[in-house]
């Protein structure tokens, strides 16, 4: 161990010789300058769907957003994503920081005909199971045991806007704070906008807040929105509303990519630089325990 830990202190001070080496002792004020945010309306990558943001909200763009999940919160690289939505009013490097990764699930057309059908109380239970199984896997890999707490917020789907939010309460490992896996969906012609909001239980009030502008801001272009659907050619997803709460097609992609998503989710705050080796080190150390 005293040599793991001698080998640690050695990396720690090259790592942060490089880091200030290539970021020119950078402040978090220049970082977040360097993520370049973007106002008014945006067209996302895609073309499918658009944000048409407020003051309350900036846009990063997919490069960005990789910059600040990995270099600003510590997250593994590799991030596919559409970009990102910070709040203008909380910087995102401190420990009240938030933001929403944006993806989109090209899976086919979600049908919403079972909205007044679903036992959520039923569901949570089974997802519950499923967490159980995922956590233990998590320890396997060396990471440390998540434990789905509850809703946060329960499930909530607005039939005439075809919008689907609700939140997840996560604990994980010893941490003194649980973790907030906010969910935003938006159904579309073929597929589905993800908005995954990623903060701790702290700010959920914060969040709750500021959701019906999140909500009104986002949505699909002209010819992909979800009464755009026709029957006679588009594909209709093998999942509905329930299965999307649940994980829906992300639950057939295999472990790494679930342990993935929950890694992107546990938002942590870190020194600029050091992130990506400070993970190396902490799997390093639990794999030894």
């Amino acid at each position: 161990m005293k040599s793991l830990i001698m080998l640690w202190l050695a990396c720690i001070s090259f790592y942060t010789f490089a880091a200030e080496s290539d970021n020119d002792n950078m402040t978090a004020e220049q970082f977040l300058q360097q993520l370049h945010p973007q106002s008014g309306h945006i067209t996302l990558a895609n073309g499918v769907a658009e944000l048409n943001l407020t003051d309350k909200f900036e846009y990063l763009s997919p490069e960005s957003a990789e910059r600040l999940l990995v270099d600003g919160w510590g997250n593994p690289p590799g991030n596919k994503t559409l970009g990102m939505l910070i709040p203008t009013d909380t910087n995102p490097l401190s420990n009240n920081g938030w933001g929403v990764v944006i993806t989109y699930q090209k899976d086919g057309h979600v049908k919403d005909s079972d909205a007044n059908e679903i036992d959520y109380n039923e569901l949570l239970q089974k997802m519950k199971k499923e967490t159980q199984s995922e956590s233990e896997e998590r320890v396997k890999q060396g990471y440390s045991s998540i434990e789905l707490v509850g809703w946060a917020q329960p499930p909530r789907y607005d039939q005439s806007t075809h919008k689907f939010y609700w939140a997840e309460d996560f604990k994980t490992g010893a941490s003194r704070e649980d973790s907030l896996n906010y969910k935003i969906r938006v159904l579309g012609r073929e597929g589905v906008l993800v908005l995954n909001v990623i903060g701790g239980m702290s700010q959920l009030h914060d969040i709750e807040k500021e959701t019906p502008a999140l909500l009104a801001v986002t949505n699909f272009t002209k010819g992909n929105r979800y009464a755009d659907f026709n029957s006679k050619t588009d594909h209709v997803a093998e999942y509905g509303l329930a299965a999307l709460v649940a994980g829906g097609v992300a639950a057939k992609m295999g472990l790494f990519a679930k342990l993935l998503a929950l890694l992107i989710a546990f938002k942590k705050v870190i020194i600029i630089g050091v992130a990506a080796f400070g993970g190396v080190i902490m799997k390093l150390f639990r794999r030894k325990k």
